[in-house]
Parts: C-alpha cells; sequence; structure tokens
C-alpha cells in the first residue's frame, strides 16, 4: 500500500508538472488540527487527536470550450481523527466491502483520496459536466433537505460535500433561467444492477428572489421493486431579513409513507449593527422515510428524530475576528448541542479557528438513562483547534 500511495503521488506531480504550461492552475487549503475530549464516566478522562489535512485542487481550461477539474484530499492523523477517519472508511452500503484506504505508520495513519474529477463542455447556452463531481442541489443554509445526493451535516458545517460520479447538461434559455438534467451512478460501486438516479432541475432568479423545482427517480432495485421518486422546491428571498423554504418528499409506491416521506426546512438570517451581529435559524421537520433521515442500510448520516431548530449568533469584533454562538436543538428526545466558534485571520490566508462543543440531554441532567440523539455518547466534552493556510 505504501508503494502505491508514493506512486500515486510522483505520478500526479509528474502530471501537473507536464501541463503548467498549458495554463493548469492549483488552489487549495491546509489544515493543522488538534483535539481534546472529555469522556464520559464509562470512558478514559479523555482522548486527544492531531491531524494534518490537505485539499488541493486543479483545474486546466481547453479553450474556450472545455476545461478539467479536480481536486484530491491528503491526510495524516492521530488519536481521535484516525479513529474516525477509520470508521468512516469502513463503513458499507448494507453489502460487506471494506473501503479502509488508510497506510498506518508509527504513530499516524496517511491516506489519499479522490474528492473530484471531472469535465466540462462549455457552448453559447449550454454546458455538459461529467466525472466525479458534486451535484447541488436547494437553497437550505443549515439542513438541505433538496441535496439528497450530497446532504450535509450542521455539526461539521466546513466539510467539502462528498461527489458523486455521474453526468449533468445545463441549459440556459435565458440569463435567469436554468434547465438541468443529470444522471449519477448507484451508491454500491460494485452493483450491475442496482438503483440509479436520474432527475430534472428548473431555476429561475429574480433580482430579490430565486426558486428551484427537482424530481429524481432512482430505477429499481432489489430494496425497490418500482423505484422511488423524490419531488422537491426551494425557494430563497433576500427582503429585510434572508428567508429560506427548502423541502424534498420522497415517495416509494410500494409503502405509501404520508407526512414520513416529507424533510423540510425553512430559516431566515438577519444583519443588526451594519452586519457586526448575524442572527440565523433554521427549523427542519425530519420524516423517517425522508432525504434526511438516518438510514442504516447506507452511508450517508442522517437523523432520528421529527423536529429540529438550528440557532447561531455571529458577531463580528471586527475585521479580522469573529465569534459565533450555535444551537442544535432536538425537540423529540430533548437533546441539545450548543457549538462555540472563534476565528481571527492571523494574516492573509491564514486563520485560526477555535470550536468548542458541549452535547446536552436528559440523561445528563437527570442523571438517568434517557439518552438523546444529540446528547453524550462517549465524550461531553470536545474541543478543537485548527489552522487553515489558504494558497
Amino acid at each position: 500500500m505504501k508503494r502505491q500511495i508514493t506512486f500515486f503521488i510522483f505520478t500526479f506531480l509528474a502530471i501537473t508538472g507536464s501541463i503548467f504550461a498549458q495554463g493548469f492552475t492549483v488552489s487549495g487549503i491546509l489544515d493543522t488540527s488538534v483535539s481534546l475530549q472529555a469522556a464520559t464516566l464509562n470512558a478514559p478522562n479523555y482522548f486527544s487527536g492531531f491531524e494534518e489535512y490537505a485539499n488541493i485542487r486543479f483545474q486546466s481550461k481547453i479553450r474556450d470550450k472545455a476545461a478539467v477539474y479536480g481536486a484530491v484530499n491528503l491526510i495524516a492523523a492521530s488519536g481521535i481523527y484516525a479513529i474516525s477517519a477509520r470508521e468512516m472508511a469502513a463503513i458499507g452500503d448494507g453489502y460487506p466491502l471494506n473501503r479502509t484506504s488508510y497506510v498506518y505508520g508509527e504513530n499516524y495513519i496517511a491516506g489519499i483520496e479522490l474528492e473530484r474529477l471531472y469535465f466540462r463542455l462549455s457552448g453559447e447556452s449550454t454546458d455538459f459536466d461529467c466525472g466525479l463531481m458534486r451535484f447541488p442541489f436547494g437553497f437550505g443554509q443549515v439542513w438541505g433537505p433538496s441535496d439528497f445526493l450530497n446532504p450535509k451535516n450542521p455539526l461539521k458545517p466546513d466539510a467539502r460535500a462528498r461527489a458523486t460520479l455521474g453526468a449533468a447538461f445545463f441549459r440556459y434559455p435565458t440569463e435567469e433561467t436554468k434547465l438541468s438534467a443529470f444522471y449519477s451512478v448507484p451508491r454500491d460501486p460494485f452493483s450491475q444492477y442496482d438503483c440509479s438516479f436520474l432527475g430534472l432541475t428548473f431555476d429561475k432568479h429574480w433580482n430579490k428572489a430565486s426558486i428551484q423545482a427537482l424530481y429524481s427517480y432512482e430505477t429499481p432495485s432489489e430494496r425497490t421493486y418500482y423505484g422511488i421518486h423524490r419531488a422537491g422546491l426551494s425557494v430563497k428571498a433576500d427582503l429585510e431579513a434572508g428567508l429560506v423554504i427548502d423541502a424534498l418528499y420522497t415517495l416509494n409506491p410500494e409503502v405509501w409513507p404520508g407526512l414520513d416521506g416529507l424533510s423540510f426546512s425553512a430559516g431566515a438570517d438577519y444583519s443588526f449593527f451594519d452586519g457586526k451581529l448575524i442572527v440565523l435559524a433554521e427549523y427542519l421537520f425530519n420524516g423517517k422515510a425522508s432525504s434526511t433521515a438516518y438510514n442504516p442500510k447506507t452511508n450517508i448520516s442522517g437523523f432520528s428524530n421529527c423536529n429540529y431548530l438550528y440557532t447561531s449568533f455571529t458577531f463580528r469584533i471586527n475585521d479580522f475576528t469573529n465569534i459565533s454562538a450555535a444551537l442544535i436543538s432536538g425537540f423529540d428526545d430533548v437533546s441539545f448541542m450548543p457549538v462555540l466558534t472563534f476565528n481571527h485571520d492571523l494574516f492573509q490566508g491564514t486563520t485560526l479557528t477555535i470550536t468548542a462543543q458541549v452535547p446536552v440531554d436528559r440523561a445528563l441532567v437527570y442523571c438517568d438513562n434517557r439518552h438523546g440523539e444529540l446528547g453524550p455518547h462517549g465524550y461531553y466534552f470536545y474541543s478543537s483547534a485548527k489552522v487553515r493556510v489558504r494558497f
């Protein structure tokens, strides 16, 4: 495995170096992170971790008609970060597949992940994208019900959205209108007959508002004989406050889901004191069979309860420093996740971020066994410090 990764690195550098003269550009970020967790009574006193992570993005334009885009993640981790990376890489989609691709060193694990790799063909009013890329749907800032192929996680707002292998065709009848058709391969990479995803979107933009309509069909498979239909609507408006509504309904004809098929979010943000204070709130209704629901048969994270609320306050101290306090609330099981964040620009292109999370539920307050989804699970305090360098 070490030889394979070394060969990959040298091959990547050789290819990129050979096409610098052809308008090839590189950018990215380098994160250096340390973390500390205070554990619950049933675990050791604390856990710690260290991670070095780089996201390197590259693109090469071929005249004015085509372009190639890509991104690679380089990771070296130990402690908490290594455990998390190993667990995420080994999760399967209901089939026996160990996707761990890390090399184990003396005191760390290291890995390389291909994050994006696709090409774009451009015409006067059309575009065609094909490869490993992201399919962004909807305008939701926090929960993103419409973004069912690349779901968001409010606990990790800085995480890069996962890519999907597929293709998309875009048509622009006017500057304010966009039509698209997309195709995504099955979630099981070894499947020759598992479900694929096909769909259409319609986008319309005005000066103060935008709307997107979405329809997607998941083809039949062993789990869905008739396939699954998804239909959604997302709206945003920039009035006195920024307003967002995002909804997606998932229909399996074999079992009528009722409200369980609906994922609906609505939110607003408003700024005070000439933009120094920004307040954001977004509610989520999460049906048990919806796009944001937890499904143990897939590797896509989701939520187990029905009603959630995300609230945050961000205060800009000066041009270089801001602090924010966010609260993720799960009302059904009375659990909460407060998140405190401090950001400071050390100098141009370099930012320090310090984050603290304190999960709370009824079991912690009343000392009983009624644990909540957002409550302590192995730890009751989590903190991290990250230095991000952009290049």
